[in-house]
């Protein structure tokens, strides 16, 4: 009950709770922010969100400082031949410079000569000055996840925009089908009407038995409608359910005694606005998730391309330290740099034939002009359907205007029919065609406005607006 009366007041959007409203009415807007707000998918969307947030932090921690340190002894047959202690503390940056500084603590009597016995201190960098200068793996993983950071917000809308489609579908589907129940409902209604009232006519020797079986067979023909109607209906209602959680994410079945806010056939379509194809097409062309989605990945290349392009540099690697005696490395080491008391590096390489540098450059190209290429396709079958949609919801809006003179004209004809019957001058089997064919009509007319409105969500998906 708990559960019920959370989506209730949900569906309500209203301060008096479900069961104090006359009518129970969902109307689209409140199934879209359902879904928004509840839905699973909905959700995994934002979890992808919180991931792409995650793999920010992970990147950052690739120029996290870090404390290390050294310790090992050797002592063999009384003979001590080495102590050494060496913390270090290293911080990367990102232009690609490494600061070091750190103690070293040395002593034995079989030490290399290399190395300075005694307490030392040291304070130092290293600079790559060719490859790895202006790009590295560790920005390049950075900069990546920063796009892809951005780009989860594109991937959440492009996953929300086919959810709420779908969702729409089912609503639209599910508001047919019922106006298709309502319609034979009446229809029902007027014919056990017409059956009491022939069954009257022929007591009373107005009309033939024969008129009895004719009013009676049409009544049953509605009731068969009406029964095919009702479980269309039902499970249009389930169809629609799918799309309803609730807030602790547990699926809601849609009760029956709720109806569709939108009466298609009160729901008058003639002034309908369309919208301006051209503004539709820049939006998409603009906002689009996919479109954005394949900026975003041609960014993320462009910093691969950055990065494979350093494989054709040479090795050049400069490290230097100041050192200083005793552990006040700024106290002791006062002279000028490669005087005294220094230390330093230099590395130099490059392979001959550059073969894995000149590939790895050439395929990062090569990715970039593929999907360049299919983002040109992607924006022209994007282009192509917003026309479509467009071409077709225009058609049908002119088709609906078509249908309702149309069932205007039928049902005139119908009343026409029955005035010449109740004077005489007609029959109850003319009366039954002019029936069928008005409630078809009426039909159709309910069924072009719902594809009316699932070709509207249509075009605003195909736009990548439906949001």
């Amino acid at each position: 009950m708990k559960t019920l009366a959370s989506i209730l007041l949900i569906i309500n959007s209203t301060v008096m709770g479900f069961s104090q409203a006359p009518e129970k009415k969902l109307s689209p807007q409140q199934v879209m922010e359902i879904v928004k707000q509840f839905h699973p998918v909905a959700k995994q969307a934002d979890i992808f969100i919180e991931k792409a947030k995650v793999d920010v932090t992970i990147a950052k921690g690739l120029f996290d400082p870090v404390l290390k340190n050294e310790l090992a002894q050797k002592t063999f047959d009384g003979t001590d031949y080495y102590l050494y202690n060496r913390p270090e503390l290293s911080i990367p940056t990102w232009f690609g410079v490494e600061v070091n500084t750190g103690l070293e603590k040395l002593s034995g009597s079989r030490t290399s000569p290399e190395e300075t016995v005694g307490e030392t201190s040291y304070f130092g960098i290293s600079i790559p000055l060719a490859k790895n200068l202006l790009m590295d793996k560790r920005r390049a993983a950075l900069q990546s996840a920063k796009i892809y950071r951005t780009a989860s917000e594109a991937e959440k809308r492009n996953m929300l925009n086919d959810l709420l489609l779908n969702a729409m579908k089912s609503y639209w589907n599910w508001a047919q089908q019922y106006q298709v129940y309502k319609i034979l409902s009446d229809a029902v209604t007027v014919n056990e009407k017409r059956v009491q009232f022939v069954r009257t006519a022929f007591q009373l020797g107005d009309r033939p038995a024969i008129d009895t079986t004719e009013a009676l067979t049409q009544l049953q023909n509605f009731e068969l409608l009406q029964s095919q109607a009702w479980l269309d209906f039902q499970n249009a209602r389930l169809d629609l359910s799918v799309y309803l959680w609730t807030a602790d994410t547990k699926p809601f079945d849609l009760p029956e005694t709720i109806r569709p806010d939108a009466d298609l056939q009160t729901i008058n379509l003639n002034a309908a606005t369309i919208p301006d194809l051209n503004s539709l097409l820049s939006s998409a062309r603009i906002n689009h998730p996919e479109l954005v989605l394949y900026n975003y990945k041609l960014d993320v290349l462009g910093i691969d391309k950055k990065l494979k392009f350093q494989e054709l540099l040479p090795v050049v690697n400069f490290k230097y330290n100041q050192l200083g005696k005793g552990y006040d490395v700024l106290k002791t080491a006062t002279g000028p740099l490669f005087e005294n008391n220094f230390q330093y590096g230099l590395t130099l390489g490059i392979p001959l034939r550059l073969s894995q540098g000149r590939g790895e450059y050439r395929k990062a190209k090569l990715k970039i002009t593929e999907t360049r290429l299919q983002q040109s396709q992607k924006q022209l079958q994007i282009e192509n359907k917003v026309k479509s949609y467009y071409n077709e919801l225009v058609t049908l809006k002119s088709q609906i205007v078509l249908q309702e003179k149309a069932y205007k004209n039928y049902y005139a004809l119908q009343r026409g029919e029955e005035i010449r019957f109740q004077a005489g001058e007609s029959s109850l089997f003319l009366i039954n065609v002019r029936e069928n064919k008005t409630l078809e009509a009426l039909q159709k007319l309910q069924e072009l406005k719902a594809k009316f409105f699932k070709t509207e969500n249509l075009l605003q998906w195909a736009a990548g607006n439906l949001l």
